[in-house]
């Protein structure tokens, strides 16, 4: 298999929790950082959404299999 179909894969399995370390990265940063304001505001957001995205996965049923 060639590495150009290998990238696809790699995306496909790991682009979300990238993205969502990384908001979370960003919203540690700016609650760190932040003194009031806008940047109190992009930490509620950016902590907001992984918390949100762990939520709604966690209390998701699973599907049934027959």
């Amino acid at each position: 298999m060639t590495k150009h179909h290998h990238r696809p894969r790699f995306w496909h399995m790991w682009g979300w929790p990238i993205v969502l370390g990384v908001l979370t990265c960003i919203g540690l940063v700016s609650a760190l950082f932040s003194d009031g304001g806008a940047g109190d505001a992009l930490a509620w957001v950016a902590l907001g959404i992984p918390c949100a995205v762990c939520a709604w996965y966690g209390w998701r049923r699973p599907a049934r299999r027959t």
